[in-house]
């Protein structure tokens, strides 16, 4: 140990980890938004998919087979389908700046830019875009806004999200090891499954939660019967989708940078019940900045912080619910609103 206090980093946001910056858009009118996850260098990446409905794009790039071995940034965002398109303006906003992958003088770089969406589409927004959905010039107003700071709740990616019966929103965590390894994790939370525990306001998340994040109440308030899900949506209400991206700052392999992402899917499973359901697209990513080198044994250490991001994946849902507010002129049942 080299007397580090373990807890949260400085911000308690995914930018705690070194060499990352956040950006975010919202279209009001239409309920939703994006978030971009922006490295300052290439960064190494993997993403594990495991909602029956996914929504992606570039995922098969990042096989640890192929060629491509980092990105340039990542994309979360609603609007269904109509959203994959955020990340072309990501992509033309990091091209115009030099930034991708390159083997050719001369020939323009190619941004790698992997993105998974949610569907906030039934939120009561105005989606009559015609042919000229938003999701385009979201992603480069995003990008172009990124910074170590941004908002929780509804915000982002997170704007037009609901979870379970609850105004849902975006989310996010950092943890810092005892040895000075920092992860990070932010996640726009539009679930089927509850957050809470049934009949109270406890989180899932509860026994994870680090300095009173999401109101401190404790874990004494959960419990889960046979088949009782709380604040779940309802059987009819299946369009839903969790996406999410958790960050280390340890150099990984793309092999390494997997394990970290199926680890971390732990953490909806901490945070949410059920979740990876038929009509869920669940999806997390990966990303390694590549400051420190994993402490030997290598595989011990990823073990770690695999499970630490599992942890704090699971705070940043409980945050982004937690931190949500109504939609201007709108009314929709937010966490702050269940009774004490």
């Amino acid at each position: 140990m080299d007397g580090i206090r373990p807890g949260p980093g400085p911000r308690n946001l995914i930018t705690d980890v070194p060499g990352l910056s956040v950006g975010q858009a919202e279209d009001i009118g239409a309920r939703s938004g994006v978030t971009v996850i922006l490295p300052d260098d290439r960064a190494v990446c993997a993403a594990d998919v495991r909602g029956g409905a996914p929504g992606t794009r570039e995922t098969d790039a990042l096989a640890p087979e192929n060629l491509v071995e980092a990105v340039d940034a990542v994309v979360l965002s609603g609007g269904s389908v109509y959203g994959l398109a955020a990340a072309d303006g990501v992509v033309a906003w990091l091209g115009a700046r030099g930034r991708g992958y390159g083997l050719i003088p001369g020939v323009p770089k190619s941004p790698v830019v992997p993105g998974a969406i949610l569907f906030d589409m039934a939120n009561g927004g105005d989606k009559d875009w015609g042919e000229d959905p938003p999701y385009r010039a979201l992603g480069r107003a995003a990008a172009a806004a990124a910074g170590p700071d941004f908002a929780l709740g509804t915000a982002g990616a997170g704007y037009g999200a609901m979870a379970g019966s609850l105004k849902g929103g975006l989310g996010s965590a950092s943890a810092v090891t005892g040895d000075g390894y920092v992860v990070g994790a932010i996640v726009a939370v539009n679930s089927w499954g509850s957050v809470t525990a049934p009949g109270d306001r406890t989180f899932w998340a509860a026994p994870y939660e680090l300095e009173a994040e999401f109101g401190g109440l404790g874990s004494a308030g959960l419990r889960a019967g046979p088949d009782e899900w709380g604040l779940a949506k309802r059987p009819a209400d299946a369009r839903n989708t969790t996406i999410a991206c958790v960050a280390v700052d340890a150099v990984l392999t793309p092999a390494q940078a997997k394990r970290l992402a199926v680890m971390a899917q732990d953490g909806f499973a901490r945070a949410i019940r059920p979740v990876h359901a038929p009509f869920d697209g669940d999806v997390v990513f990966a990303l390694s900045t590549g400051r420190r080198p994993l402490a030997d044994p290598a595989d011990y250490t990823l073990a770690r912080l695999g499970a630490l991001a599992a942890d704090t994946l699971a705070r940043a849902v409980a945050r982004g619910v937690f931190e949500a507010d109504p939609w201007p002129d709108a009314y929709v049942s937010c966490w702050r609103h269940l009774p004490a």
